[in-house]
């Protein structure tokens, strides 16, 4: 038969004192082992949300890049429509300078340049002024002074004439070409070799 234990208050108390000073703050380490568990659960789910934010903006980043480009793009092909439009009224209107809606469309032109696209370097030579960029160019943006060629030869644009449909392209020396006014022609850089006709030289 086993007997009941017992244990009277004085060694009830000394167990207690005994446990305390084993174990002095069990309870604080527990809670303050719970709370740093919490904080760094908070803290990771701050991490996620800050890169889920910082790929949105790379992304955002990437995607207003492009629509920058291509803005710039639409400009410089626009100021170079422009400026071939601007050479043709500077030949067929003898009183060009005295349209001010033409000067105010010079002027605009001209701002475009204070946005960033490097107007004049991408669409003409620096030497001539309304000479299109070495490339392909459709007929009827083609104007006095390009260099374009033709079954391997190149010419000298000295005048075009438009109509309807066809564009004509009169060269220095005589030689014309006549095509659709969307046919794609060879723009090249001014030539330097000798034997080229050059108007002016």
């Amino acid at each position: 038969m086993v007997e009941g234990f017992s244990m009277n208050p004085v060694s009830c108390k000394l167990l207690n004192e005994a446990w305390k000073k084993e174990f002095p703050d069990e309870v604080a380490i527990a809670e303050r082992m719970l709370a740093l568990l919490d904080e760094n659960i908070q803290l990771q789910r701050e991490k996620d949300a800050t890169e889920a934010v910082a790929l949105a903006l790379r992304d955002d980043m990437r995607q207003s890049r492009e629509k920058l480009e291509a803005a710039e793009r639409r400009i410089a092909e626009h100021c170079k429509v422009l400026n071939s439009l601007a050479a043709v009224a500077r030949r067929y209107l003898p009183d060009y300078d005295e349209h001010p809606e033409i000067q105010a469309a010079d002027e605009l032109l001209e701002s475009a340049a204070g946005i960033g696209v490097k107007q004049q370097e991408d669409i003409v030579d620096s030497d001539v002024g309304s000479r299109n960029q070495p490339g392909t160019v459709t007929a009827i943006y083609i104007g006095a002074g390009d260099f374009v060629k033709v079954k391997g030869q190149v010419f000298e644009v000295e005048e075009t004439d438009f109509d309807d449909h066809d564009v004509t392209l009169w060269f220095v020396g005589g030689n014309a070409l006549k095509c659709s006014a969307g046919c794609p022609v060879e723009v090249v850089s001014a030539p330097v070799a000798a034997g080229i006709k050059v108007k002016g030289e």
